[in-house]
């Protein structure tokens, strides 16, 4: 499904949503600091230059699920192995690495120089973002596969719980059950931490609401609205109190989390598609088929959309029409895409992280 875009555009006007604008230039943890999967910085990949980009390097690391963190020109990222990469941007040479007790799947945050990132192994690490060695470990009731969110002196990371621990010490401040496994980042705005169908307050874990809206996962809060998905839907949630302001039949299951930029929602979902949905009220506006199931949460930058595929491709999409604008096949992707300076990251289930540059 397309829609025109010149119509699309007009659409976009009529919205009034607009993400907030992002100061700091790194993508240093899943969602990014604005909660949006959403680069405004970006300015070389555009609608008009994405279509030159050529593999730059790739560096085996494992691959598998772990999408990769960028901070002062260094990625990192987990892997499969099970290790937790340090690799240097530019030709993805390998600074160090730290061996957990079992697969990396969740994806590091970078915070005031120490990375955090959950193991299957049930822990959650700490560990020197310049040397790899490790500061602290904290131990959950089940695998971390999630992803962490850092803000306001806290590590908040979802297991059999979603646990908040002092980012410096690992210690643990306070944990809050909705009787689920938790395997997605947890999203935060104006001190309250958001999990998909319930808020709580990022102090001390005090409820704030509970939803029945059927959308409990994989949540993203951007501009006071709280985006989450379920079974057949995605739900616009009132990030102060939990109201549905609009609900979307999609006939497919969500499985990705959610990019917003210029009031517009993408994600992709089972049925093989990434959507593209009025983030004011939920029209949607165009979707693109992959050839499999996207688990791969897609990452908007200056007018691209890029994810990732079972089917084995990356793709750069045009963000206003969902045209596509390049694709690359490497192996199964269910990590998300990351751009910085003129560079796409992806981490492949091939055993690779891969960097695509301009020619």
């Amino acid at each position: 499904m397309f829609v025109p875009a010149a119509a699309l555009a007009l659409g976009l006007a009529l919205t009034g949503f607009t993400p907030p604008v992002e100061s700091r230039a790194d993508w240093s943890e899943f969602h990014r600091t604005n909660m949006a999967r959403w680069n405004p910085n970006e300015t070389a990949l555009s609608p008009k230059t994405v279509g030159r980009l050529q593999l730059k390097w790739r560096r085996a690391t494992g691959g598998g699920y772990s999408s990769p963190a960028i901070v002062n020109d260094v990625i990192y990222v987990g892997s499969s192995r099970p290790y937790v990469y340090a690799l240097r941007a530019d030709d993805g040479a390998i600074l160090w690495s730290y061996k957990t007790g079992a697969f990396v799947a969740s994806s590091p945050a970078v915070a005031n120089g120490v990375l955090y990132v959950g193991a299957e192994d049930l822990n959650i690490y700490a560990i020197d973002a310049a040397t790899g060695a490790k500061l602290w470990s904290h131990s959950t009731g089940d695998l971390v596969f999630a992803a962490p969110t850092v803000a306001d002196g806290k590590v908040f990371i979802g297991s059999d719980k979603l646990y908040a621990l002092d980012a410096k010490s690992g210690a643990e401040l306070w944990n809050y059950s909705n009787g689920g496994y938790v395997t997605f980042a947890a999203a935060f705005a104006n001190g309250v931490v958001y999990g998909g169908d319930f808020a709580v307050k990022a102090k001390d874990g005090t409820l704030v609401w509970t939803s029945s809206s059927g959308c409990d996962a994989l949540p993203t809060v951007v501009g006071g609205v709280v985006f989450g998905g379920g079974v057949h839907a995605i739900c616009a949630l009132a990030a102060n109190t939990g109201a549905v302001l609009w609900n979307r039949n999609i006939n497919a299951n969500v499985d990705t989390s959610f990019s917003v930029a210029n009031g517009v929602v993408y994600f992709g979902a089972d049925d093989g598609k990434l959507y593209a949905l009025a983030a004011k009220t939920g029209e949607v506006l165009w979707t693109y088929a992959t050839g499999d199931i996207v688990e791969s949460s897609p990452a908007v930058a200056n007018g691209v959309v890029y994810v990732g595929s079972f089917d084995g491709n990356t793709y750069a999409l045009d963000a206003v029409s969902g045209a596509k604008l390049w694709s690359y096949r490497t192996g199964s992707i269910g990590s998300s895409p990351v751009v910085e300076n003129g560079v796409l990251y992806v981490d492949s289930d091939d055993g690779y992280l891969y960097a695509f540059g301009l020619k």
